[in-house]
């Protein structure tokens, strides 16, 4: 525990505090459960943390080797494990397929289907999850084959007595057989380690000669057609061709099952953690292979930039203006952090940054323009005058010149906007505008901004902007 607690002390010199302590009380006190992926979200808020400081206590923490950090392809219906792994490059299928929903899903759209999770490691404290095949069949549907998006409850067992007629734990190499009376409607015969499926349709009508059906559960699973049986007695066979115990459910597709399996709760996504800059700084390029393209449906991007930096070298000279360039990257940094962004990259002068929103990018700019005019009063001079645009919309996450990078019409029109403001103001397109929260913030701020109509590079039709001065 000694070498535990000397992780602790390392931890406190690089994350919010009362993260630290809550996740050290969670490693000391909290049951098997609770330390298996972790929610950071429901975490941060049972724990009273701002989530942002949470998410980056955990990555810090992570780092020093306390948690195992998984990345999760969710079903997007059932909330079950499609794929995981320790890096994105792990989820690089071109379709995913979930045998209990019998649905097919095209790549991870990481703002939707790709969640983050937080295992407490093997080596700081040992939990039941780390040998998976010693739980019971609800804990490993619980811990190992549900993600943390599913809201499920306390007792699950008391929960599921109103759709499980039965649960089955077969050894590898073995079969189980027994007699079960099936109800009219559809059954759903599911394993979770296997993923293998068998759907059977039971019709009214009570069967007048035995019945039986064997099903069989590798590793390979296949596509297997629906049975049809009459309701009634039952003889089923589970055969279990599988290296691993296997842990069918035999469970009716009736309301409560679907009430258990829709339950939602936020969890921390790949977008928000590719936008958060406490990731963006410690795992730059672990994280992506060199030729993955990953979709995001909706991210924020906020380019800026400062007018007449020429100039500005040569008024007050080399040294004097790097140093104040310098001074404003800073700044900015730590406004964009504050709003749960990152910063995506510097060019020159200008800064490409996102945010998991539109109302923490226009937050964000209003902050980065008072920020300069504090500088500029201090100085007696205007010598930092931001030009400023956001845009929101589709993307895609790719790995450029050896870090983590955008790609896509939204990332150019963001550029282009910005392109076209003038010296202390912010432009924003009308995505921006039409967000409910951007509006509410403006109606606080009163700020009234200015439609435009305009012609911006390499855009075919004309857009409509809107200046906030």
């Amino acid at each position: 525990m000694d070498k535990i607690e000397t992780l602790f002390d390392d931890l406190r010199k690089t994350a919010d505090g009362c993260s630290v302590e809550a996740i050290a009380h969670l490693i000391r006190e909290g049951d098997d459960r609770q330390l298996c992926r972790i929610n950071v979200l429901t975490f941060a808020a049972t724990s009273g943390i701002n989530p942002e400081k949470a998410i980056g206590a955990f990555l810090h923490a992570a780092r020093l080797g306390l948690f195992d950090l998984s990345w999760t392809m969710i079903c997007p219906g059932c909330a079950g494990v499609m794929d995981e792994g320790a890096t994105l490059k792990q989820l690089n299928k071109d379709e995913y397929c979930c045998s209990l929903c019998a649905s097919v899903h095209d790549q991870p759209t990481l703002d939707e289907t790709v969640e983050v999770t937080f295992t407490v490691n093997p080596r700081v404290r040992k939990i039941a999850a780390h040998d998976p095949d010693s739980l019971p069949a609800l804990e490993y549907f619980r811990q190992v084959y549900w993600t943390s998006a599913i809201d499920l409850p306390e007792h699950l067992d008391q929960q599921s007595d109103s759709f499980a007629i039965k649960y089955v734990e077969v050894p590898p190499g073995e079969k189980a057989n027994f007699i079960i009376e099936l109800p009219s409607g559809f059954i759903i015969v599911f394993d979770p380690v296997t993923h293998g499926t068998q759907f059977i349709e039971v019709d009214d009508n009570t069967a007048g000669t035995p019945q039986s059906l064997s099903v069989v559960f590798s590793m390979m699973s296949a596509d297997k057609e629906t049975a049809r049986l009459s309701s009634g007695t039952v003889e089923l066979t589970f055969e279990n061709q599988s290296n691993r115990r296997i842990l069918p459910a035999v469970w009716r597709a009736n309301h409560a099952q679907h009430e258990t399996l829709h339950r939602r709760r936020p969890f921390l996504s790949a977008k928000r953690l590719l936008t958060n800059q406490t990731f963006r700084d410690i795992y730059r390029t672990d994280t992506m292979d060199v030729g993955q393209r990953l979709s995001i449906t909706s991210l924020t991007f906020l380019f800026t930039d400062l007018k007449g930096s020429t100039q500005l070298y040569e008024r007050v000279g080399d040294l004097a203006a790097y140093d104040l360039v310098r001074q404003h990257f800073s700044v900015l940094n730590k406004i964009v952090a504050s709003e749960a962004g990152a910063v995506v990259k510097t060019i020159g002068d200008a800064v490409m940054a996102t945010f998991p929103a539109p109302a923490q990018a226009l937050r964000a700019a209003l902050s980065m323009r008072e920020a300069m005019h504090r500088i500029n009063t201090e100085r007696g001079s205007e010598d930092l005058l931001l030009k400023i645009g956001i845009h929101e919309g589709p993307c895609l996450a790719v790995i450029s010149n050896d870090r983590q990078d955008y790609f896509g019409q939204t990332v150019n029109m963001a550029a282009r906007v910005q392109g076209i403001a003038v010296a202390n103001t912010i432009f924003v397109t009308k995505q921006i505008i039409s967000d409910a929260a951007v509006g509410n913030i403006l109606q606080e701020r009163r700020l009234n901004p200015i439609e435009r109509e305009t012609a911006l590079r390499g855009i075919a039709s004309i857009t409509l902007v809107y200046e906030i001065q």
